[in-house]
């Protein structure tokens, strides 16, 4: 009796081990059973085909080695599992059977390669493409002409110990050390621009006018934005228009033109904001605190926060808009 019930106890535990094994092998077949809400959980993107496809366009730029523990898939896996969940080192280590250094430094690999890859994602359309497929609520109000919709979005970082650093990243608006990213979105709800990051303490004016999107405009676009962005005169200087709800400052009460235009803009800025709370809520590492080694720059001053969150915004390009049609 006692000899079977040994027996049985290490069957189970090894059926234990065996099944954790399988779970967290995160390869094709972990996520190949057309299982799309497994896909949504880990990655972010849409579907398993889409995986497969961004897969499939990245692998041939993957260093890999016959010493190499992950697989090239397991790569990527572990690489959108941190930007998705934002889990530690650690645990990212035990889950794909490495130690939590290892996770760092392939996590750190792949974003240098999605960067690479997926940078081009984040495109600024031909205006006739704009036009031909301008969303109703566009045209209704303003006609063809919206290029870009702006606003300004900010990531925590940890406090510098340097305190020229700790100056220039302090937000007075969100209270904390930050980055701050300049970000635009087609009407269609593309995200077709996105800055290097800033200090927070930058305004959102100064960043749109060093950042070089002005650059882009075509005389005749007409460019959306909150009050904050007091850069009309900039955007004039390319033969582009502003559009901005208006002030109440000083006044007692806004004028009806005044309501109906605020509205109008209002009821269409709304997607920028709704793109960036898509962006953050796919890829949680964006609403943590990053750490200020990731500040670290390569050869061509990109910062590491700089790679992640383009990788965020073009994987977020592969997923369905958040702007209605019609």
């Amino acid at each position: 009796m006692q000899t079977e019930l040994q027996r049985l106890l290490t069957e189970n535990k090894n059926l234990k081990q065996q099944l954790s094994s399988e779970k967290m092998k995160f390869d094709l077949n972990f996520f190949n059973d057309d299982d799309d809400e497994k896909v949504k959980y880990y990655t972010g993107l849409p579907d398993f085909c889409t995986l497969k496809i961004l897969y499939q366009y990245v692998e041939p730029y993957m260093p890999h080695s016959r010493a190499s523990v992950l697989t090239k898939f397991q790569q990527l896996s572990l690489c959108l599992l941190k930007l998705r969940l934002n889990l530690s080192h650690m645990d990212i280590g035990q889950r794909f059977g490495i130690n939590k250094s290892s996770a760092s430094r392939l996590f750190l690999c792949m974003i240098d390669v999605l960067h690479a890859r997926l940078q081009p994602l984040i495109h600024w359309p031909e205006r006739e493409q704009l036009r031909e497929t301008m969303p109703m609520s566009f045209r209704v109000n303003f006609g063809t002409k919206v290029a870009i919709i702006i606003d300004c979005f900010e990531v925590f970082l940890e406090r510098p110990s340097n305190l020229s650093a700790r100056a220039l990243t302090w937000s007075s608006y969100k209270h904390n050390n930050t980055v701050k990213f300049l970000i635009g979105i087609t009407p269609q709800g593309s995200i077709s621009y996105l800055s290097k990051g800033w200090g927070g303490r930058t305004s959102d004016k100064h960043v749109t006018e060093q950042c070089g999107i002005l650059s882009q405009l075509n005389p005749g676009d007409v460019v959306l934005a909150d009050r904050g962005f007091d850069i009309a005169d900039s955007v004039g200087m390319m033969g582009a228009e502003l559009y901005i709800p208006a002030f109440t400052r000083g006044k007692k009460q806004l004028s009806g033109d005044e309501v109906e235009k605020t509205r109008k803009i209002a009821n269409v800025r709304i997607h920028v904001e709704r793109v960036i709370g898509s962006l953050r809520q796919k890829y949680t590492i964006l609403q943590t605190t990053l750490p200020i080694d990731l500040m670290a720059t390569d050869d061509k001053k990109n910062t590491t926060i700089d790679k992640i969150v383009i990788v965020c915004a073009a994987l977020t390009n592969l997923c369905p808009s958040v702007v209605p049609f019609n």
